[in-house]
């Protein structure tokens, strides 16, 4: 696609503006983008994911405060600084370890610090049983906001079985 400024060099940039509910799309080369102070931005060559992440973590922590310098991971003895310098846990017992830091960074990541996801059909069947009883417990909150008891009572009914259907396998 070429360039809508100067129609001669291919467009590199696609720039989406939105004032006054109007939008205003433009495709950009290099050259016009700077021209037109779409592109002030440098990006070092070493720049990598890992230090986007890193940014990421310690966004929100204060200097002085000691939360890099708490214990480390029991299992693999990973610290919350080595996390925040690399993005890597070392294994699943950091969540635990640092899950007073890890939920508020998720949840600013991805908006939930729960699984929302696919789930491996192998193994998987108590994490689908589980997403199922919170969508239902949902649902059944909504059918009683809305006074539909009947809808509500069978759903209430799923969910007590489907409870002591997992009791069961336990």
């Amino acid at each position: 696609m070429l360039c809508d400024e100067c129609k001669k060099r291919t467009a590199c940039m696609h720039i989406t503006k939105i004032a006054n509910n109007q939008t205003v799309e433009k495709h950009l080369c290099e050259q016009c983008a700077k021209e037109h102070g779409e592109m002030n931005l440098t990006i070092d060559a070493n720049f990598s994911v890992h230090d986007f992440l890193k940014g990421i973590f310690n966004k929100g922590f204060t200097e002085g405060a000691n939360w890099q310098n708490t214990s480390a991971c029991p299992q693999c003895g990973l610290t919350y600084s080595d996390f925040s310098r690399n993005g890597k846990i070392g294994c699943g017992e950091c969540y635990k370890a640092f899950g007073d830091r890890l939920v508020p960074l998720l949840r600013r990541i991805h908006g939930t610090s729960g699984h929302t996801g696919k789930v491996p059909k192998r193994g998987g069947g108590k994490l689908v049983i589980k997403q199922q009883l919170k969508q239902k417990r949902k649902d059944l909150e909504a059918h009683v906001a809305n006074e539909e008891y009947e809808q509500a009572a069978r759903l209430r009914d799923e969910i007590r079985a489907m409870e002591k259907e997992m009791k069961g396998e336990e």
